[in-house]
């Protein structure tokens, strides 16, 4: 059984760990943890702790770690779909059934249709017709005549004859499938593209070479009203499935695409699931259509390009407005870009992105319909970050899509533009400030009014809402300036008179919501060390932490006074002013540096050779690939 990524991501989202786990293991509340002792090693004292916030549990014994679903996979030794299954009965979330989405894709053929001999003309009457020049009629009888012009456009000479699927003496008809049909109407709309010059205009209008064509496998829906029943006689009960066949209130079947240039969408796979289509007469609106949502295609789910920026191995992923946007950049060479299907953005859309990198872009028109769209993105995006994840806006010019925006400025400058995107924090300072007069306290407390509603949006917890109203208090002048140094070593050179453990205890001290990013090293570190004492003290006291920055730090020194002398001399020589950057800037350096010490501390414990156990030595052992692989991605981010 397959079960795709985003159920079991809503899964777990459903699943509180320390209900799952608090059925094996008795755990008590220390401070941001839940503690107990470890049930997959022998211990007396407890060293097995989970995170509620994190939905993730980690023994500083044995190492063992995961969520909930591993946590149930290695407790009883049941393998991944038992657990799943188990999951899903309790959150009441339905897993898919092997059997019953087969049979979803599966509809009925209908047995090919012997063809009429032609009946037999009398010679009277046909010297009446050819006397008064009258056309004979495509067919003796058009239900649909009231949808179409009284002229067959492909009378003579019909395209649809190398679609005709079936064999005539077959009798028994298999039954269809809706994959197999997509990319059978796929091609039917290529084959079409070149029978209408208005259609190679407007790609050659908007600049599309050939390649580009047939890379997307761009197309034509012909302007008859029943050009799919035509061509695909046998499939009728398929198209009305896949919603390309709509029944008008008379009960009268019409074609959805007519007369406009088709732009196939792809799922991840690379399986076309839909169709976009846009008219070729601006007068004619909606000016897209896309195929509605059915058995394949969910377009609150999907992302145009996404398939296609995967393939290219993207890097960078910029979100914009529309297909020809999409397609347009990638032309250019830009690889990454993607836009949604006729729908505004969405918070799956948002975590598609984010599970192809932490950081995201999205591109926005300089208007004010522009503006209303950003600020309604803002709102949907904040509760999803997460600490790690970094999101840019990308406002345009006014009157410009990226396509002309390329046109106007060359590539280079494009690209130069598209990297100097403001990060999130820049813009929504921007855009909150240009409303009032910061240079008065009102203005600068309705500004603060306002982060405080946004900043409620972003995730409890997370370091990033603490840096972002500390950024805002320091750019109006509440406190210290921000400074604008950037040091993009992700190993972060500091000073020689303290070492790697009490430059942590710095940055703890100043920016003490920064915690969420060293929490892990409580696992690694020795007891014997300055900062795993201080880490604790945070652990009890972070949820607890005042939200405003000068208060946070005072308050994590009055915790921490016991070591008040150690802390003088380490606060003394530490030079930290790279976290006073951005918000983004500083949420990044904490985190690569956290990640940096976890592998060294890793490593420096498989060289020791000290394991309890074998199961120790292969959790271990998967940590460490773990955390190089996030180490790696981090590398080629910058």
């Amino acid at each position: 059984m397959a079960i795709p990524q985003h159920t079991i991501d809503q899964i777990l989202d459903r699943t509180d760990i320390i209900d799952v786990i608090g059925q094996f293991v008795k755990l008590k509340k220390t401070g941001r943890t839940y503690s107990g002792c470890c049930p997959f090693h022998q211990e007396k004292s407890p060293s097995f702790h989970v995170y509620r916030d994190k939905q993730y549990f980690h023994c500083f014994g044995c190492q063992a770690n995961g969520n909930a679903i591993r946590f149930l996979m290695d407790i009883g030794s049941r393998n991944f779909i038992e657990v799943m299954k188990d999951l899903s009965s309790q959150t009441g979330i339905e897993l898919p059934k092997d059997n019953f989405d087969s049979n979803k894709l599966k509809y009925k053929r209908e047995a090919p249709k012997p063809k009429a001999p032609a009946p037999a003309v009398q010679p009277a009457a046909a010297e009446k017709k050819t006397a008064s020049n009258e056309q004979a009629p495509a067919f003796e009888h058009d239900p649909f005549a009231e949808f179409q012009p009284q002229d067959d456009a492909f009378y003579g000479n019909d395209p649809f004859a190398a679609f005709d699927q079936t064999p005539a003496f077959e009798q028994t008809q298999p039954d269809g499938n809706l994959y197999d049909l997509l990319e059978n109407i796929v091609q039917f709309y290529e084959s079409q593209l070149p029978n209408s010059q208005t259609a190679q205009q407007y790609f050659k209008q908007r600049g599309l070479s050939a390649e580009t064509i047939a890379y997307w496998r761009l197309g034509y829906a012909p302007e008859d009203w029943q050009h799919l029943e035509k061509a695909f006689p046998q499939d009728i009960e398929g198209l009305k499935v896949l919603g390309l066949i709509r029944t008008s209130d008379s009960g009268r079947d019409f074609d959805l695409l007519r007369d406009r240039v088709i732009f196939p969408i792809r799922d991840a796979k690379g399986r076309v699931v839909g169709f976009g289509g846009r008219a070729l007469n601006d007068e004619i609106k909606p000016k897209y259509i896309n195929s509605p949502d059915s058995e394949v295609f969910h377009k609150n789910q999907l992302l145009y390009g996404l398939y296609e920026g995967r393939k290219q191995k993207a890097q960078d992923w910029l979100m914009v407005e529309g297909y020809m946007d999409v397609i347009a950049l990638q032309q250019y060479g830009i690889a990454g870009a993607v836009a949604t299907l006729g729908t505004a953005s969405n918070t799956e859309h948002l975590n598609i992105l984010f599970k192809q990198n932490s950081r995201i872009t999205i591109a926005f028109d300089g208007d004010a319909a522009g503006q209303k769209a950003a600020r309604r993105t803002l709102e949907i995006a904040l509760p999803l970050l997460n600490d790690g994840r970094e999101l840019k806006f990308f406002v345009l010019p006014n009157e410009h899509d990226p396509d002309s925006l390329i046109r106007r400025e060359g590539i280079e400058n494009f690209r130069r533009l598209l990297d100097t995107a403001p990060l999130l924090s820049e813009f929504v300072f921007a855009h909150l400030t240009q409303n009032f007069d910061v240079a008065s306290p009102e203005g600068k407390s309705q500004v603060m009014g306002e982060l405080k509603q946004l900043t409620e949006l972003l995730p409890k917890g997370g370091s990033y809402r603490y840096l972002l109203q500390q950024y805002f208090r320091e750019k109006l002048g509440f406190s210290r300036k921000w400074q604008p140094q950037v040091n993009n070593d992700a190993s972060l050179s500091f000073s020689t008179k303290i070492d790697a453990e009490e430059y942590v205890i710095a940055i703890l001290i100043n920016h003490p919501y920064l915690y969420i990013h060293f929490e892990p090293l409580r696992a690694l570190i020795s007891p014997d060390l300055l900062l795993f004492n201080i880490l604790n003290i945070f652990n009890i006291i972070f949820d607890d932490l005042p939200d405003d920055p000068e208060l946070s730090r005072y308050y994590a020194l009055g915790a921490c006074s016991a070591y008040h002398h150690e802390l003088h001399n380490i606060l003394e020589n530490a030079n930290i002013s790279d976290y006073t950057s951005s918000p983004e800037q500083a949420d990044k350096l904490a985190a690569d540096f956290s990640t940096k010490l976890q592998y060294e501390c890793l490593q420096q414990k498989i060289k020791s050779k000290k394991f309890s156990s074998l199961a120790e030595m292969r959790n271990l052992k998967q940590k460490i690939y773990e955390i190089g692989k996030k180490r790696s991605l981090t590398l080629l981010d910058e």
